[in-house]
């Protein structure tokens, strides 16, 4: 029993003493092993700060079609959201009496005028002294002046489109009687769409009439409508401290209508700029660290490098401080690494557009 104990104690020392050996060499592989690191180049590409808004959509021109008198309606010649042009007659109301009328002015005129060409005729052969000829003359003006007092109230008679729109819902059917400033229909020039937001008195320097913008909606996520800013407004709101602007955005495809809620993106300050991607900054307190790569004796050693940031985009950091362009830095691994340790590349990451 004592000998088989030796025997195991043999055993147990000699398979310790074997796997001393082994435990050695892969610490000397851990330690000779090169941590691999992924790097990107610095890169100088434009950006623009951005300025982000919400606005609201109105309509280039809008109308508002109502009757001026009290009358029923004989015809109503347009349907819902139908596109119409500038004078096309949309409402026609009873007008038996001013038809008559117009008959009874427009003979008026032609009996006036034949009175005139007599008297001309009379005067050249003095038979007709030139008193009566400005009796006649005056007499065919007042008869035109009638028809068109009678071609006017029949004017009244008929609404028409006062620009190229859509028509909205209609409010009115034949036989309504309608009394004056009651709606006929809301009319829409929804070729170019006007969209108002405000940004803050602090971005005012930023903003110019001319300024490109682009907006999305929600109703449309997958499409960017583009436009420029017309016109800013003459003050600033002394209580919200911003500014009202207006945008201008062709509408060719009619998707936008007016009321819809759109986000507004205005870029401004553009210029050629370093940057690199966000996950390669190291940030510590209020400084920010970059890790880069260098060549030293014939090894690749990281370092760490302060640098001074500017604008965030869409994942990449504007440097303003501290890097230069093409400089290599590690965008993956750079937590794990010291400053002076050795590395591998194993990655170099594309150069995106």
């Amino acid at each position: 029993m004592m000998k088989l104990m030796k025997n195991g104690q043999r055993v147990v020392f000699w398979c310790a003493a074997c796997c001393f050996p082994l435990s050695l060499s892969l610490v000397q592989a851990a330690e000779t092993a090169l941590l691999q690191v992924t790097v990107e180049p610095v890169r100088e590409i434009r950006i623009a700060s951005q300025i982000k808004a919400l606005g609201t959509l109105y309509a280039n021109e809008t109308a508002v079609l109502a009757a001026n008198l009290t009358e029923t309606i004989s015809e109503v010649n347009f349907s819902d959201g139908q596109r119409v042009k500038a004078g096309d007659i949309l409402v026609a109301l009873t007008n038996r009496e001013q038809l008559a009328q117009l008959d009874e002015a427009r003979t008026g005129v032609t009996d006036a005028e034949q009175q005139l060409q007599r008297a001309r005729q009379l005067i050249e052969s003095k038979y007709l002294s030139r008193q009566e000829l400005d009796n006649r003359t005056r007499e065919f003006n007042i008869a035109k002046a009638r028809l068109r007092a009678v071609e006017a109230r029949l004017a009244d008679r008929l609404i028409r489109a006062p620009f190229d729109s859509v028509v909205g819902l209609r409010e009115v059917s034949v036989g309504t009687l309608l009394s004056p400033g009651m709606t006929v229909a809301t009319l829409h020039d929804d070729s170019i769409m006007k969209l108002d937001f405000s940004v803050p008195e602090v971005k005012l320097a930023d903003i110019h009439p001319g300024q490109p913008i682009t907006a999305r909606s929600r109703a449309f996520p997958e499409h960017v409508f583009e436009g420029e800013i017309a016109v800013l407004d003459n003050e600033v709101d002394a209580v919200t401290r911003s500014i009202r602007v207006r945008a201008l955005i062709p509408n060719e495809q009619g998707l936008l209508r007016p009321g819809m809620l759109m986000t507004v993106y205005v870029e401004s300050e553009p210029r050629q700029a370093l940057v690199i991607p966000e996950g390669a900054l190291l940030p510590l307190g209020k400084q920010q660290f970059v890790m880069g790569v260098t060549e030293r004796d014939g090894e690749t050693v990281a370092g760490r490098l302060q640098v001074q940031i500017g604008e965030r985009t869409a994942g990449m950091v504007e440097v303003l401080e501290g890097l230069v362009r093409d400089q290599q830095v590690i965008t993956h691994g750079n937590f794990r690494v010291s400053p002076g340790q050795p590395v591998e590349v194993k990655v170099v990451e594309e150069v995106r557009p």
